[in-house]
């Protein structure tokens, strides 16, 4: 067991890549803190295990709710050890119909409750030498179009990690970023939306397939929350099956 006495929480846990980390996470003796606006899915999700990951339905939108989490993992489980800011909301438009809506949207959803939730954590983070897994994406690395307020909240994710994996070393915290490529729900919808979009986007993955968000994004993300990562920060693992190969 890599995750044995460690707590996590994992925002947009009910989910797509979130939910694969959930499940890799308690399989490998994690308890975990499952954090969504999806009531249902949340309490299908939590109804998996005994008792070794909870739900909570809050808006990480609202930055008051960022010591409400931290609080509610010390409650269920006595501390935090993990963080993942995995969840993210954005809509697409070509540049110059992006709206200051889009904007808030994107960094509303994710750069801020990464943010908040990294300063509202810091403490118990520090106590237990844990970890932090921040998303990045390749729309942000490329530059993809229609992607410009996702792309820039991805970046902005990246840099405040980078800063956090300097500041925070002295504290024995590492702060990584993942950037996958996963059949999630959305992925599934997009490529259902768009004939002809899954051999395109396949045709540029060496490895020839979307990763599965249990087997393929968590387990990388178990990795990075264990003993075997804690000599690796301010890193970002492409986990996407080649398709950018970072130099």
């Amino acid at each position: 067991m890599r995750l044995e006495g460690k707590v996590a929480i994992v925002t947009g846990g009910a989910g797509g890549i979130g939910r694969g980390i959930v499940r890799a996470f308690v399989k490998e003796g994690a308890r975990v803190l499952i954090v969504d606006i999806n009531d249902e899915a949340g309490r299908a999700l939590e109804s998996e295990f005994d008792g070794t990951a909870k739900y909570l339905g809050v808006d990480i939108s609202k930055q008051e709710n960022a010591s409400r989490i931290r609080d509610a993992a010390v409650d269920a489980f006595g501390s935090v050890s993990v963080l993942v800011n995995n969840a993210h909301a954005s809509r697409q438009a070509p540049l110059m119909e992006t709206t200051q809506e889009m904007l808030d949207l994107s960094f509303g959803t994710g750069f801020y409750p990464t943010f908040w939730l990294m300063q509202a954590c810091h403490e118990q983070l520090k106590a237990a030498q844990g970890s932090v897994i921040n998303f990045a994406s390749g729309a942000g690395l490329k530059g993809d179009v229609t992607q410009s307020s996702y792309a820039a909240a991805k970046e902005a994710i990246r840099a405040i990690s980078r800063v956090a994996a300097n500041e925070w070393a002295a504290d024995n915290i590492n702060v990584n970023i993942i950037s996958p490529l996963a059949a999630t729900e959305g992925v599934k919808a997009y490529i259902a939306a768009n004939p002809g979009i899954e051999e395109t986007l396949l045709a540029k993955t060496p490895l020839h397939r979307f990763g599965d968000p249990e087997s393929d994004i968590g387990r990388v993300a178990v990795f990075l929350a264990s003993a075997d990562a804690s000599y690796m920060t301010g890193q970002t693992l492409m986990v996407d099956g080649g398709s950018i190969m970072l130099r």
